[in-house]
């Protein structure tokens, strides 16, 4: 039985808040997606279903518990490519196949620390009402280019998510695999505030640059959340064996 609350986190390690995020979502087979998971980690499947995941955000105030944040270096435009996890103890996570961020520092940092997909491109996001617009054209590591535009209109908040929506969305950390092993990276945050979105535009290159197949017509989900808290705690290493519980 997978795990379907946060774990608590008795000394975290690092504090970010992430606002204005748009969720879009397409599914995908299990089988497909498999070999692209980090050993001792399986895909995290919803009736027999998988998914990959757009999501684009405004990081805010990224820094150490022990520090003060960043105001210029910890906040930052962000969109990840991502698919859905399980490891053999039931800690569902996302496993990242590509994260672009517009701070070059924050990229070394985690590209050198946790081995994560951080690349640095020029982001925007642009706000008119309830419509939010993101915008990425990859930098560095090559090959450049990868240009993603999403727009997007902001609907009525969600009182009571569905099971998809919650499956998609619920996740207390991350998998990822550095120095030999794969380590899950927990995290807590509030409970999201979630509202039906609309997709106005995408022309994405993202997804197909993380290594994945050009998706299959458009989004089944389209999310939208102001953002929440966020606090992480230390990582865990995972053995490579077993199956989730």
């Amino acid at each position: 039985m997978t795990e379907t609350a946060p774990r608590p986190i008795r000394r975290p390690v690092l504090v970010q808040r992430w606002h204005e995020l748009t969720f879009l979502h397409w599914p995908v087979t299990p089988a497909l997606v498999a070999p692209l998971l980090p050993a001792g980690t399986w895909p995290d499947t919803l009736d027999g279903v998988s998914y990959v995941g757009l999501i684009g955000f405004r990081m805010v105030g990224v820094g150490l518990v022990t520090g003060p944040a960043s105001p210029y270096l910890g906040t930052f435009c962000e969109t990840n490519v991502r698919l859905y996890s399980v490891d053999g103890a039931g800690r569902r996570g996302v496993v990242f196949r590509s994260l672009d961020a517009a701070r070059l520092l924050p990229v070394l940092v985690a590209r050198a620390s946790l081995r994560l997909p951080y690349l640095w491109s020029w982001m925007r996001l642009d706000r008119d009402g309830d419509t939010r617009t993101y915008r990425s054209r990859r930098r560095w590591p090559g090959p450049s280019g990868a240009p993603t535009r999403i727009a997007v209109r902001v609907g009525s908040p969600i009182a009571e998510p569905t099971a998809l929506e919650h499956f998609l969305t619920a996740r207390w950390g991350l998998h990822t695999r550095f120095h030999g092993r794969t380590h899950y990276l927990p995290n807590v945050h509030p409970r999201w505030p979630l509202h039906r979105a609309e997709l106005l535009d995408l022309d994405d290159g993202l997804i197909t640059a993380a290594g994945l197949p050009a998706p299959d017509g458009p989004p089944i989900s389209v999310l939208y959340s102001p953002g929440v808290p966020v606090r992480f705690g230390a990582p865990v290493a995972v053995p490579d064996g077993g199956r989730p519980r």
